[in-house]
């Protein structure tokens, strides 16, 4: 077989083990939410349509909140999330969250630094409230090398079939490279716990990420029957253990 005839194999198996996993998390009553964050082009989307390929379409949704009105600039900052989150039996997947407060906005001006560094503060409180309440929460980080993104970008403008990717704020991702690593840096920092681990995914291979964020979420929600193989060390890390292996 192939590279891509492996891959293939390998993510229908990863399918079917979501599939059973998720039935069982129904059963269970679970109420998992998952966030993904990272750097524009590092395969969020990709990623979130493989898990939910097969998803149970009564207890899963895809959050991927578009600008805040005018109404929500003004109410508590984690106001307009709380109404998606998880109830029993429920799978909830963020395509980018709360933390828009801990890159793009501080990056690109649209919030102010009191406002950042009140919400750096709070994030942890926040999602200690959560996985207080029941609520498994996996945050993952999809990291990518300034090369790769530069060509994904060059492919998205290209594509006609990626015409809904491109955004005005793509230029920015390479114009503003720095500045969104050190924002990235902060926030795992300050945003990494106990409660709320960050896991890093190394992205540059965009099918060898999408294999790896499943089994993670495998591992996290762990069936007692489950007949997953553990992620690549390689490619999914702890952020507390990501020295030398984020792109800066």
């Amino acid at each position: 077989m192939g590279k891509k005839d492996d891959y293939d194999t390998e993510l229908e198996a990863l399918q079917i083990e979501l599939v059973a996993t998720q039935a069982w998390a129904i059963e269970k009553g679970l109420k998992v939410l998952v966030v993904f964050e990272g750097r524009d082009t590092a395969g969020k989307d990709g990623a979130l349509k493989r898990i939910t390929e097969y998803a149970s379409p009564r207890q899963t949704r895809v959050v991927a909140l578009p600008k805040p009105t005018e109404r929500e600039t003004s109410q508590w900052y984690f106001q307009r999330y709380a109404p998606h989150l998880p109830a029993a039996g429920e799978l909830v997947l963020f395509n980018r969250s709360w933390y828009n407060r801990a890159g793009v906005e501080p990056v690109m001006g649209f919030c102010t630094p009191e406002q950042h560094e009140q919400f750096l503060d709070d994030a942890p409180r926040f999602e200690k409230m959560l996985t207080a309440s029941g609520i498994i929460l996996i945050k993952f980080w999809l990291d990518i090398s300034k090369q790769e993104q530069a060509k994904r970008l060059a492919d998205r403008m290209t594509d006609p079939l990626k015409r809904f990717k491109v955004s005005s704020l793509d230029a920015e991702a390479q114009a503003r490279w720095d500045a969104y690593t050190e924002a990235r840096d902060r926030m795992l920092a300050e945003t990494h716990t106990r409660d709320a681990p960050w896991t890093i995914v190394a992205t540059d291979d965009k099918k060898t990420a999408r294999l790896n964020i499943i089994r993670h979420i495998l591992q996290r929600l762990d069936r007692p029957d489950g007949k997953s193989s553990k992620p690549d060390k390689d490619v999914v890390f702890a952020a507390d253990q990501a020295k030398g292996k984020l792109d800066a």
